[in-house]
């Protein structure tokens, strides 16, 4: 990261740069304590969209969190709840590890307790982005006859360029599990799932045309941190063939490289000649289907049909 290029973080329609810090060698458990180093000055700016309540005693400001997330504000042995109330001067009730409920803030100072609970967003925000890819938005494409089509598609390639290099059976995706993917998302909690189902609905009342929808829908889960922004816009795709599948029947793409802790693995793939598959198959159709709902697949499930388990849908006709 260069210094005066700092990475940075959007919350409620503000921009904050997190600072780098000097590069030493930790272990993984004392991550939380670098990360809010270097957190600090970017926090400072007061954001007044947040909800204070004065009280007899002073002020109070409650969020919500998913409670795998309460760690990252606690900190090592508490040192993170305590440098932030110390330099904020409040103090910061959390629920108990494993509990759902909200995050209290509160203290003498108004501007105390609001820069305490911009310094959790960003805290928050942070470490929600170090977190797997739970779900994703999709258009199921499993009707028959994008099915038999997309099979016609493997029997064929597999005929004409098996003798490509990497070209086998084993890159192809399983076509009960095709679809269109709008976006990944990193849903930690009941209530975020929730959430999700409740914004879906609202987009389908508001948006009409498909590229539209699509980046609409995009648009609204990047601004409530559900969605990492990466692109303006959807390009709609599905995925047909995958190197990443030959070891692993049930990989999903670049989004399949970190574990639960947020570790990278590096998996070793080999890659494979595609050019003759593009010149030979680039008007291939897959057939036409009318798609009619969007759904919140969770990864790495099935259903009884084979397809990825919904966690909920919308629906348009």
């Amino acid at each position: 990261m260069e210094v005066l290029r700092p990475q940075l973080i959007r919350i409620g329609g503000r921009v904050y740069r997190k600072n780098p810090i000097q590069e030493q060698t930790y272990q993984h458990e004392d991550e939380d304590d670098d990360c809010y180093q270097g957190l600090v000055e970017c926090a400072e700016e007061s954001c007044e969209g947040y909800e204070v309540v004065q009280t007899p005693q002073g002020f109070r400001c409650t969020l919500k969190a998913p409670s795998l997330l309460y760690k990252h504000i606690v900190g090592k042995r508490g040192d993170t709840r305590k440098k932030l109330e110390v330099e904020t001067k409040t103090s910061i009730s959390i629920p108990k590890p494993g509990q759902e409920g909200e995050i209290v803030i509160t203290g003498q100072h108004r501007s105390g307790v609001i820069s305490a609970r911009t310094r959790i967003d960003v805290l928050l925000l942070t470490f929600r982005r170090k977190q797997p890819f739970t779900h994703f938005l999709a258009f199921f494409l499993n009707e028959a006859e994008v099915q038999e089509r997309f099979l016609k598609f493997q029997e064929e390639v597999l005929e004409k360029c098996s003798m490509d290099h990497g070209v086998d059976s084993t890159i192809f995706q399983n076509p009960k599990k095709l679809h269109l993917t709008i976006g990944m998302l990193v849903l930690l909690s009941d209530q975020e799932i929730q959430q999700t189902c409740e914004m879906l609905q609202q987009c389908k009342e508001e948006f009409i045309e498909l590229q539209e929808l699509v980046d609409r829908v995009l648009e609204r889960f990047q601004a409530s941190g559900l969605i990492v922004k990466e692109w303006n816009s959807v390009k709609l795709h599905a995925t047909v063939m995958n190197t990443l599948f030959r070891k692993d029947p049930n990989a999903e793409g670049r989004y399949n490289l970190y574990t639960t802790d947020s570790k990278y693995v590096f998996k070793e793939r080999e890659s494979f000649d595609g050019r003759n598959i593009l010149k030979l198959f680039e008007n291939f159709c897959f057939g036409t289907l009318k798609l009619n709902s969007i759904h919140i697949s969770q990864r790495f499930t099935v259903d009884s049909f084979g397809n990825y388990a919904s966690c909920g849908q919308i629906d348009f006709s």
